[in-house]
């Protein structure tokens, strides 16, 4: 028997890289199998799961849930009277805020009314979402851990407020995979209302794959007709060519992944390849003249113009229809300091229609039965005011951790209910409070994903979304 040859660490890695080509065929037929048979269960689901995919509404800036969700009679009662005291208790405010003791409660700038057989509260500010209340569940009992934006936002969509982690959508790209061989499992849209004084900047790291592979990042779509950058071959290429050019490319990167088992070679390789097929599936995403009248008029009179909210509203169904996991739609401009009875009409205007009309395309099309919709931001406003009382044109709230609200609807959520609930002014939760962690492992249970079985190894530990907390939200599944 001849004995084994000696082997370097680098051979052995190499040599042992060379699996992983058969395990992607693997879990590419096991979803073809389960495609063709959808009784067998997809291997990575800890649970039978109610939804398939998801779209987060994500509104940058902290929409004002005293102003929108969260009805306070007191603060209508008691506008302009200073704040007690007895509602702080040693409460963590922004650099902007200072002490909030003595700080004017502010009425809310529009009425509040109750629609639907829910009763639900809803202010004129948003009509169009007021009218499907009956569909959605609000969680009036949010709360969080960080006083300022990026640090907020991070914090909901990767669990850290350091930014580095990987984000709900990554997460669920690795512990699900794909849908579709055409589109991403993870996309992204930004939008900003027009002429706003106060819209956020849109980091990377929101839709960042952390330590995860690659692969598992957000695309990007940009907001003009060509949402992604050099799908479209040079002058002298076409289709053919570009197919025998990617696999030279894809052998000579197997070649040096079997050398050097660099696993993100491997990605390199599937994201050669999504690109290639994105040049035959985003052209035809992207044309929406086919789309009847009655459904553009449905959202809006700005869904024909690429890069608005609107318009991305009808692209992220049109998205999940054709296959991806998690469509993430960020819309800047609620950071209202100084706005509230000026730029807070812009960003209601430009989202209130949309966001209702995704739903009930969703509903009408079977799709919202499960897919989950998210609508919220990083945080909430405060009850009281940040400025004079007397410049009614700059009324504005400051950033407010301790009390906000999120609204669900689709895909195993219990629809016309409110959970969780407020102090009179809105100040603080005094019933079913709701952190961060809990609701990204309630999105994560939705999804047939247990939030602590989830993990990957990393630097000697195993991360997960929900860090070391999160429970999931049991009165709110359907």
């Amino acid at each position: 028997m001849n004995p084994a040859p000696d082997l370097s660490r680098r051979t052995f890695l190499g040599r042992g890289a060379s699996g992983l080509g058969m395990a992607a065929l693997a879990q590419l037929l096991a979803r073809d199998a389960r495609a063709a048979s959808p009784g067998i269960p997809t291997p990575s689901l800890h649970h039978k799961p109610r939804a398939k995919r998801l779209v987060y509404l994500f509104q940058n800036g902290a929409p004002t849930h005293v102003d929108l969700f969260d009805f306070k009679p007191r603060l209508v009662r008691d506008h302009g009277k200073p704040l007690p005291d007895s509602y702080i208790g040693g409460k963590r405010f922004s650099t902007m805020t200072g002490k909030a003791d003595g700080k004017l409660l502010l009425a809310p700038v529009e009425p509040f009314h109750q629609h639907g057989q829910s009763g639900a509260w809803v202010s004129a500010f948003l009509p169009h979402i007021a009218s499907i209340s009956d569909r959605i569940c609000f969680l009036k009992g949010m709360q969080t851990d960080a006083v300022n934006h990026a640090p907020a936002i991070s914090l909901m969509l990767s669990g850290s407020q350091l930014p580095g982690r990987p984000t709900l959508g990554a997460w669920l790209g690795y512990g699900l995979g794909s849908e579709s061989d055409n589109l991403p499992a993870f996309v992204v849209m930004t939008s900003v209302s027009r002429n706003t004084t106060c819209g956020q900047i849109f980091y990377d790291f929101y839709w960042g794959s952390g330590f995860l592979p690659s692969r598992h990042q957000g695309v990007k779509f940009r907001g003009s007709a060509d949402p992604v950058l050099y799908l479209n071959n040079p002058d002298g290429i076409d289709r053919p060519l570009r197919r025998a050019m990617l696999d030279d490319l894809a052998a000579l990167n197997q070649e040096h992944h079997e050398a050097w088992g660099d696993p993100e070679i491997a990605a390199r390789i599937a994201q050669y390849e999504m690109a290639f097929q994105m040049q035959a599936s985003v052209p035809e995403l992207s044309d929406i003249s086919r789309e009847p009248e009655s459904v553009l008029r449905e959202y809006g009179p700005d869904v024909r113009t690429p890069g608005t909210f609107a318009y991305n509203c009808l692209m992220a169904r049109r998205l999940l229809e054709r296959g991806a996991r998690c469509v993430q739609l960020m819309h800047a401009g609620w950071d209202q300091h100084n706005s509230l009875t000026t730029e807070l009409y812009n960003q209601c205007r430009d989202t209130d229609q949309p966001s209702a009309a995704l739903v009930l395309d969703l509903e009408r099309r079977g799709l919202l039965e499960d897919t989950v919709v998210v609508w919220g931001g990083e945080f909430g406003r405060t009850p009281f005011i940040q400025g004079s009382l007397g410049d009614r044109p700059r009324w504005g709230r400051d950033h407010h951790p301790y009390a906000y609200t999120t609204w669900l609807a689709g895909g195993g959520i219990r629809p016309g209910i409110s959970h969780g609930e407020t102090d009179d002014i809105g100040m603080n939760v005094v019933s079913n409070p709701v952190h961060v962690h809990d609701l990204q492992a309630t999105l994560l249970h939705l999804l047939g994903i247990d939030h602590e079985r989830l993990t990957f190894r990393f630097q000697g530990r195993d991360f997960r979304l929900t860090d070391v907390h999160g429970a999931v939200v049991k009165p709110i599944l359907a």
